[in-house]
């Protein structure tokens, strides 16, 4: 017999593997699949108001109600517009703190540690503290009354003009993310070797143009990491908006999350909630497969 030659692995050994995989995979059925298969069904059905009668099989009834839904429509606008604003920011911002903090200073883990503070505070409390500095009378607006860039008394409404609300809690979102976005790419950029900057150097590229023909194109794992979960956190956007503004005014702050909440737990309308979630589900998924094509792509072309 070849000593070399591969023997049979037993039935039992290869079935180890799984059997770790078991509670695991059990946990996962109970909590996420088993929910996610009932709000499916539950999305084709009617079941509201009085929740301890049996759903009614509607079919397609809630998705028509769906389409022909204003309000729904402005939070997809709205969520569509919390993405394209917070997004790019999330992705190029985090990058250039990354390079500071990157840099062999004195003291430098103490800026480190502050820009990371927001991440560790709690959304809530964040929430409400900013709720104060964007009040009529709060902070922000003292202070361009001080410099007389508002008249006094009349204050920028920050969280009360249509126009500008869904804008101010965007603020908190960039801000609440920067330095958790940061610490990867920290990650990424401690990875590259300084040997690269030094023969970048000898070649002319120095400053911030060694950055774009190095960091850059080293770095395009980590963006498109950041751009996608940085794309699925601001689609599920809730804490902020309910904390600060409730989804006002007149909707204008409203995301699909918010709006899915009102209808589950405020109108006890369950089945329409559960079909706003649906839809909310494609879209991160459409987002996400997105992300992924643009990403292969890009590694093709490189």
């Amino acid at each position: 017999m070849n000593p070399n030659s591969k023997l049979p692995i037993p039935r039992l050994q290869q079935l180890t593997p799984y059997l770790f995989l078991l509670p695991a995979g059990a946990v996962l059925a109970l909590t996420v699949f088993w929910p996610a298969l009932q709000a499916f069904f539950l999305s084709f059905t009617r079941y509201e108001y009085d929740l301890t009668q049996a759903p009614q099989w509607v079919g397609l009834e809630n998705f028509r109600k769906l389409f022909a839904d204003p309000v729904f429509w402005q939070t997809l606008r709205n969520t569509l517009l919390y993405l394209a604003g917070v997004v790019p920011v999330l992705v190029v911002a985090p990058l250039g703190l990354a390079i500071l903090v990157n840099q062999k200073l004195r003291g430098i883990s103490w800026f480190r540690a502050a820009y990371y503070t927001p991440v560790v505070i709690s959304m809530v409390v964040a929430g409400i503290a900013w709720k104060w500095l964007y009040a009529e009378t709060g902070f922000f607006n003292q202070v361009l009354m001080m410099f007389g860039t508002v008249p006094k008394g009349e204050g920028i409404p920050w969280l009360t003009s249509p126009q500008m609300a869904i804008f101010s809690v965007m603020a908190v979102t960039v801000w609440k993310g920067l330095g958790y976005y940061m610490v990867i790419y920290l990650a990424g950029l401690q990875a590259i070797p300084a040997d690269l900057y030094e023969a970048a150097a000898i070649d002319g590229s120095d400053g911030i143009r060694k950055h774009w023909d190095i960091t850059v194109p080293l770095m395009k794992p980590y963006l498109f990491l950041v751009a996608v979960i940085s794309s699925i956190s601001a689609t599920k956007v809730f804490e902020e908006v309910y904390i600060m503004t409730q989804g006002g005014p007149r909707n204008s702050s409203k995301t699909i999350v918010y709006y899915l909440y009102e209808k589950a737990f405020r109108e006890l309308e369950m089945s329409y909630a559960c079909t706003i979630g649906l839809v909310l589900f494609l879209l991160i998924f459409g987002l996400s497969v997105l992300n992924l094509k643009l990403s292969d792509m890009r590694g093709r072309i490189s």
